[in-house]
Parts: structure tokens; C-alpha cells; sequence
């Protein structure tokens, strides 16, 4: 037999380079977008557009249910290795996105100012760039404006960091960008700007008839006497099809990227076209834990020192309380075990201390109970046969045939020992024997059974007609 299209080491280097890329793919980032609550149409669609900015390290085809609550979710987060959480909620005032991070926390609560969705933003651009291709790896994260104006800045851009996998720009592979997430914090209006864009990497320096040479639709050089036309003069295309690049998007590119011109070291620009969703957030608080924490910054109140510590006293008194209804729990459980065990040792020793006097009354206390013997088994039929011997006499008056009851005749001719109701009759006063006047029981159920008889009813008699002479005597 032939040998196998590939060697031992292809397989074996193959199955190591699959194990490297399942560990570095759970060793990222994993989230869940869902809504709680009544969210509405809309908001549930923003979920949609933010999990679809999120692919592909988040749950695509999550369904979360009205029963399920949040405990079911952080359950099920852990053994699927989810880091994070993206809530949307829905009020009578506004529309809020809750970022969590699992298993510990800490917790942001954003305020939804205003927010498009992707069908409006795509609906509004003359020419957009969105493809599939370009959800196969995860967006690169941009941030904008994030000074150190404060701790809570500082959490919210490692938040957001730790939304996406971490690069390595000295050795990241350009054509795995192909979108780019952009949020930028406003100081003065204390506000993030939320956006989604396409990254698209087109050559420079090129007249507008190579460009159109170099797009996958070849131009229509109909009209068009030689193809030097197009490269001079660019007949036959719009202003439209021209976009302005400058030395604010420019640059020398250190690897070749994917498309039509677009080499190593030569210069290129990167336009970026924005595809949605969009949204303009305000922090509100941060808290501690997984949404039921300390509030460790609120936007709106302010608590002095007394006010904190009142509540941390009250939160440690809850916490106390709540471990001493524990405790108190468990030392019922223990006691009610011990009083079942005890209640069982109990029961278990009266059941031998019966089955002791049992023994002792059977005269066989030392000795063990072997069991009925076999011909001890059938002992009650004899005298069953006798009661109902001796009830057939008392109905019918007469004895019954030995076929009937061939155990009662067998004895009655041994002379063997009476029945229950014979020993019964004897003892009773004025018994005489059967047949005499003392056996009054026999006689009353013999006139009992007579009156319940039925009177037979008198036969029908006709005179006949026929002549004497043919009369049979």
C-alpha cells in the first residue's frame, strides 16, 4: 500500500498548531449582548447592530429569555470563558447600556443620549464599504481624548480595553484590520462617541484612469480610440469616484496588504467609511461587583465622608445578619439530623426488643427462628374448612358431602379436635347436639331461609272437554 499524502510530522505539527489556536482564541476576550426589560423594537435592534460590531468573539445566535435572570447568565458565562457583558435597558426617561466585567466586576452604567442604527447609517452614504469578510476578526479599538482627568477615565479606557484582544503592532498582520472602532471621550461635555468604520487601503500617486484599472470592475472603454486616453485624461469617470487623500491619511506601508497596488514600503492611503452603529454616551456611576456593589462613582450625587461610612456600616450590619441566619440554619439542619438519628437507633432497638419477647414466648428465645415449617404453611385451612362445615350444617340442616369438605369429614372421622364455632357451641348452655331441641341458631336460620322463599304458584287447571267415553282414566 501506498503512503498517506502526508507524513507523520505534517499531522503531528498540524494537530500542535490547532491545539496553539484554540488556546489563544479562549485565552481572548468573550462577551454577551442582550436587553433586560421591555427594550422595544429599536433598542433590541441596537443590540443586534453592537453584537454585530463585537463579532466574531461574541455569542452571534445568544437568546435570552424573559424567565431568565441574570444569575442564569453569569452561570452559563463561566464555563464558556465570557469576560464580558453588554446590557441594554430601557426606561420612561432614556435607554442605558450596562458594561459588566465577569466574575468580579467592576460594573459601568452608560447613558444612551442618541444612537443610530446601522440600516440608518448605511441608507444615508452615497457608497458603503460592509462585507462579510470583514467580521472575521475582531475591530481595532481607537481611543480618543482619554487624559488623565480622573480615575473613572482611567477605568472606563481599561474597559474598553479589555473589550477586544490585545496587539502587537510590531508583528500584527495588516489584513486582519478591517474595521476600526473609534471612541473618543469629549471633557467639556463629559460625553464617549461611539463609532463603527470600514478600513479600505488604496494605493497613492496614481492618475484616476490607473485607479480604475487597478478596481475589480474594468472600466467601459468603448467610446475610447487607445487605452492611453484613459491613463491621460481619465475619460469617463465621475468627480464622485475621486476621494481626497492627504498627508492625514497617508503612509508608507510596512507590509503588503491585500488588494490591487498596494505593496511593501510604498505609499498608500487608508480611508475609513463609516458603517454603524453610532452612539453618544454619558458614564453614570461605577459599582463594584456584577451590577449589586458599592457605588464607587455616580455623575450626579455626591456623598460626603459621614454619608459613605453610615452606608458601609449599614451594608456590614446587612452582611453580619445575613451570616448569622446561616449559621442559625445550619445548627437546626444539625439538629434535626441528630434528633432523626436518634428517633431511627429508637426504632430499631423496640423492633428487636419485640422480636425478643416473641422468641421468648414461643419458647425459642436462644435459639434462631428457623422459619414456619412446610407443613405448617397450610395449618389454617383445616380450620377454615371446619367453620364453613360447620355453617353449612346450620343452614341447610343436613351434613355436607365429604367431596365438599374433605378436610372437615377427614377429621370429624378421626375424632380430631372441634372447630372454633363446635367449641363455641359446647361451652354455650342448653346445648343439646345437632338435631335436638337445644340447636335453636339451626333452626332460626332454617326459618329465616324459609320466609325468604318465594310461595310457588299455583298450577292451572282446565276442564276437559272431550266426551267420557274417550277420557283416559
Amino acid at each position: 500500500m501506498g503512503q498517506s499524502g502526508r507524513s507523520r510530522h505534517q499531522k503531528r505539527n498540524r494537530a500542535q498548531a490547532q491545539l496553539r489556536n484554540l488556546e489563544s482564541y479562549a485565552a481572548q476576550p468573550h462577551s454577551f449582548v442582550f436587553t433586560r426589560g421591555r427594550a422595544g423594537r429599536n433598542v433590541r435592534q441596537l443590540s443586534l447592530d453592537v453584537r454585530r460590531v463585537m463579532e466574531p468573539l461574541t455569542a452571534t445566535r445568544l437568546q435570552v429569555r424573559k424567565k431568565n435572570s441574570l444569575k442564569d447568565c453569569v452561570a452559563v458565562a463561566g464555563p464558556l470563558g465570557v469576560t464580558h457583558f453588554l446590557i441594554l435597558t430601557k426606561t420612561d426617561n432614556s435607554v442605558y447600556l450596562k458594561l459588566m466585567r465577569l466574575p468580579g466586576g467592576p460594573t459601568l452604567t452608560f447613558q444612551i443620549s442618541k444612537y443610530t442604527l446601522i440600516r440608518d447609517v448605511v441608507s444615508s452614504l452615497r457608497r458603503h464599504r460592509m462585507h462579510e469578510q470583514q467580521f472575521n476578526h475582531p475591530p481595532l479599538l481607537v481611543l480618543n481624548s482619554f487624559g488623565p482627568q480622573g480615575m473613572h477615565i482611567k477605568l472606563m479606557a481599561t474597559m474598553f480595553q479589555n473589550l477586544f484582544p490585545s496587539i502587537n503592532v510590531h508583528t500584527v498582520n495588516l489584513n486582519t484590520i478591517k474595521r476600526c472602532l473609534l471612541i473618543n471621550y469629549n471633557p467639556d461635555s463629559q460625553e464617549l462617541d461611539f463609532r463603527h468604520y470600514s478600513v479600505k487601503v488604496v494605493p497613492v500617486g496614481a492618475s484616476r484612469g490607473m485607479k480604475k484599472l487597478l478596481q475589480e470592475k474594468f472600466p467601459n472603454m468603448s467610446r475610447l480610440q487607445d487605452i492611453s486616453e484613459l491613463l491621460a485624461t481619465g475619460v469617463g469617470l465621475s468627480d464622485s469616484e475621486v476621494e481626497p487623500d492627504g498627508e492625514h491619511n497617508t503612509t508608507e506601508l510596512p507590509q503588503a496588504v491585500a488588494g490591487r497596488g498596494n505593496m511593501q514600503a510604498q505609499q498608500s492611503a487608508v480611508r475609513l467609511t463609516e458603517i454603524g452603529p453610532r452612539m453618544t454616551l454619558q458614564l453614570i456611576k461605577i459599582q463594584e461587583g456584577v451590577g449589586n456593589g458599592n457605588v464607587l462613582f455616580h455623575s450626579f450625587v455626591h456623598k460626603t465622608e459621614e454619608e459613605l461610612q453610615a452606608i458601609l456600616a449599614a451594608k456590614e450590619e446587612k452582611l453580619r445578619l445575613k451570616a448569622q441566619r446561616q449559621n442559625q440554619q445550619a445548627e437546626n439542619l444539625q439538629r434535626k439530623q441528630e434528633l432523626r438519628e436518634a428517633h431511627k437507633k429508637k426504632s430499631l432497638a423496640g423492633i428487636k426488643r419485640a422480636r425478643a419477647r416473641a422468641a421468648r414466648a414461643d419458647g425459642d428465645s436462644d435459639a434462631e427462628d428457623p422459619g414456619a415449617p412446610p407443613e405448617a404453611v397450610g395449618a389454617g385451612q383445616p380450620e377454615d374448612e371446619e367453620d364453613d362445615a360447620e355453617y353449612f350444617r346450620q343452614a341447610v340442616g343436613e351434613e355436607p358431602d365429604e367431596d365438599l369438605f374433605p378436610t372437615a369429614a377427614k377429621r370429624r372421622r378421626q375424632g380430631g379436635p372441634l372447630g372454633k364455632k363446635q367449641r363455641g357451641k359446647e361451652q354455650r348452655p342448653g346445648n343439646k347436639g345437632r338435631g335436638q331441641g337445644g340447636n335453636w341458631q339451626a333452626l332460626k336460620l332454617q326459618g329465616r331461609s324459609q320466609r325468604g322463599k318465594a310461595k310457588p304458584r299455583p298450577r292451572a287447571t282446565h276442564q276437559d272437554s272431550r266426551p267420557a267415553s274417550r277420557r283416559r282414566n
